[in-house]
């Protein structure tokens, strides 16, 4: 499947427990509620903070790349993969994410919501 222009994209039913996640939304976003054990990095500070990506990916893994709704997961899919790191979108997002009944939780465990 693919999101956009070639753009490489995995449904929400096709992740696994243990997939490495990337949730790029921005804070508010992320402290209403996140799936559990995902690495935050916002999309507006992604490029800076790129490192603590590549400290925290699996070396030889993918990156499972989420936001809301698709969109700018899509763009940082994009930017991961010309870096040469393995990444795919996760088809419609958080919102998607939710409506299947997978957890989202805030940072003190509790449960949460997508913003």
């Amino acid at each position: 499947m693919s999101f956009g222009a070639g753009v490489p994209t995995v449904a929400v039913a096709d992740l696994k427990d243990g997939d490495f996640l990337l949730d790029v939304r921005e804070d508010d976003e992320w402290k209403a509620g996140h799936a559990e054990g995902a690495l935050h990095i916002p999309i507006s500070e992604f490029v800076a903070r790129y490192g603590e990506l590549t400290e925290a990916a699996p070396q030889d893994g993918r990156v499972h790349v989420i936001c809301r709704s698709g969109g700018r997961s899509a763009q940082v899919t994009m930017y991961l993969a010309q870096q040469g790191v393995d990444a795919v979108n996760v088809d419609g997002g958080m919102q998607v994410w939710e409506a299947a009944g997978r957890p989202v939780v805030t940072d003190d465990g509790q449960p949460g919501f997508v913003l």
